[in-house]
């Protein structure tokens, strides 16, 4: 059952990062900081305080400018490869439980943040084209809450994690056949 919630975990906390790499890596570095979690070595680095206060500030900087449009879209374009690291670092910080190499979990890790980054930056122009980007902050303020939520279910709950996870990937998919269906009648 262990090796079930460990692969569960991070699927969860790596979809998260696929929203907003800094809210799952500060979070579990804030909890393996206070003992509520234990990572092993490398990934316990996430609890140093320096660590922590670099993904603070960068969380927060992101934070104010993903509310803003053209910020977004360069701070998306940034977020292909950072939240896709984020994630695999967060799969294999967890994934460790499985015996999986670590190449493998990263890269899964890497595959599931990675996809959903990739669905959010091509659903995020539909809300930029048809709000003129005054939906922005909005639908970041939805992408922030849905990767917190992730992130505590995840450590905590890991299989209501995975069904969130599976819905944000249905809604996102969704989203983007029917552009995709907008964009053939045109």
């Amino acid at each position: 059952m262990e090796l079930l919630s460990g692969l569960l975990s991070s699927l969860g906390l790596s979809g998260a990062a696929g929203l907003n790499a800094f809210i799952p890596l500060l979070l579990v570095g804030l909890l393996n900081r206070f003992g509520v979690m234990h990572l092993a070595q490398p990934y316990d680095l996430l609890g140093n305080t320096w660590v922590l206060v670099g993904v603070g500030v960068l969380g927060a900087l992101d934070f104010v400018g993903d509310k803003i449009p053209g910020v977004d879209h360069v701070l998306h374009v940034v977020g292909g490869v950072v939240n896709a690291a984020a994630g695999a670092i967060l799969f294999a910080s967890h994934a460790g439980v499985a015996d999986l190499p670590p190449a493998l979990s990263m890269a899964l890790g890497l595959m599931v943040a990675g996809g959903v980054h990739a669905t959010r930056t091509v659903v995020r122009p539909v809300a930029t084209a048809t709000t003129a980007g005054l939906g922005n902050p909005v639908v970041s303020s939805v992408e922030d809450g849905t990767s917190l939520l992730l992130s505590v279910l995840a450590v905590f709950a890991p299989v209501l994690a995975v069904a969130l996870l599976a819905v944000v990937v249905a809604v996102g998919y969704r989203m983007w056949s029917r552009l995709g269906g907008r964009r053939r009648a045109l």
